[in-house]
């Protein structure tokens, strides 16, 4: 449950053709294939469900009991209704959300979380909003800190990002100025709601999509000393804060990991079996007009083998994956990973694999960038 919250609130045409003969023919014979996951609708108040295997989705309406029902989609999830309107200069209807970590008892599939801030060397998150113009609402994470490793109940500092405002609303306490964070200007909001503190960033146009580090904002937090290092991060969500309607709003693609593996006290990484991964990737596309595919290397430039392998990545807006080799791809748009199978589901120490993928893409194709094997961040050839 979210607590209520008062606020003030050409190429070869030929060749490519060819290429993607060949391409389908592999897939065929070597793909693995990911279970496609059914959307869910979620109408009860606090209704969730999990998407990606790893995140939850929750409708949490707790300000209006007017009905609001959200879908989970492979990636995100849409607002289908949401009924019913309050004040603007109070707490909003509700906050649909996605979110890595825990929220009131309820923890997302293999979290880190909760971390010790003094043990978390990086927390990239990355995500593409789509958003509406018959509404008030905000497009906001939420980002909970606490003394202690809590699951349940309200945190002691909230910090909000709000990406996008609509309407007539305003964070919760009073604007303190401005301040740069993660490379970009921000509105600074400081207050509290009776129950927790709160720090508000607000960017001053709207933002549909960014790749982040929100260890940037905990930072920035505790600067302000409205946290310690020795607190702990306890969940990483994003959504929206409707006021009035908000039916079509969707998160298009959510991404969150947390690097740990520190000692209190000072920074860590996130070791992978027998020792901290080190890797390298190389990204081969071939590309024609609509569609394109890519050969992707991975290479394990450590010490010690990687198991399990998994290796995490942004598509560019308006590509989509058809088919894949190798590897099991999901989802197939957005921010997605690609993890080893069977016989190869080892890169050894000094040794690589390598995996393909066919896809569509609109407008100019572009790479993608960001390679994380394992939540670590890799070089690229």
């Amino acid at each position: 449950m979210q607590p209520l919250r008062p606020r003030l609130r050409p190429l070869r045409a030929a060749l490519g053709a060819l290429i993607a003969a060949f391409a389908v023919v592999a897939s065929l014979v070597t793909a693995t294939a990911t279970p496609a996951q059914a959307d869910t609708t979620l109408c009860e108040p606090f209704g969730t469900t999990t998407i990606q295997g790893r995140y939850v989705v929750q409708n949490n309406r707790w300000g209006t009991s007017a009905p609001q029902c959200v879908t989970s989609t492979a990636t995100g999830f849409r607002i289908d209704r949401a009924d019913g309107s309050v004040p603007t200069d109070g707490a909003p209807k509700s906050y649909p959300s996605v979110f890595n970590g825990c929220h009131y008892t309820n923890c997302s599939p293999g979290t880190a979380l909760p971390a010790r801030l003094d043990t978390v060397s990086a927390a990239p998150s990355s995500i593409s909003y789509g958003f509406v113009g018959d509404a008030v609402y905000n497009a906001s994470y939420d980002i909970w800190l606490d003394p202690t490793p809590r699951t349940d109940g309200v945190n002691r500092t909230e910090i909000m990002i709000w990406f996008n405002r609509v309407g007539p609303i305003q964070p919760i306490g009073s604007s303190v100025g401005t301040a740069t964070v993660g490379g970009r200007n921000w509105e600074v909001w400081t207050g509290s709601n009776g129950s927790n503190d709160v720090l508000s960033f607000v960017a001053p146009s709207a933002i549909s999509s960014w790749s982040f580090d929100v260890m940037d904002f905990v930072r920035a937090t505790v600067a302000r000393g409205l946290a310690q290092n020795d607190w702990y991060l306890t969940s990483v969500q994003a959504g929206f804060e409707p006021w009035q309607n908000g039916a079509g709003l969707s998160v298009n693609s959510f991404s969150s990991t947390v690097e740990t593996g520190g000692t209190p006290g000072g920074p860590g990484t996130d070791p992978g079996p027998g020792g901290p991964t080190a890797c390298e990737v190389t990204y081969d596309p071939h590309v024609w007009q609509g569609g394109f595919t890519a050969d992707v290397t991975v290479r394990n430039t450590g010490q010690a083998p990687v198991d399990a392998w998994r290796l995490a990545f942004a598509l560019p807006s308006g590509q989509r994956i058809t088919n894949a080799w190798n590897a099991s791809v999901s989802p197939d748009a957005g921010t997605v990973t690609a993890t080893g199978v069977g016989h190869n589901a080892r890169i050894a120490a000094g040794g690589s694999v390598t995996f393909g993928f066919q896809g569509t893409y609109g407008g100019a194709f572009a790479e993608p960038n960001g390679f994380r094997l394992n939540d670590v961040s890799c070089t690229t050839a």
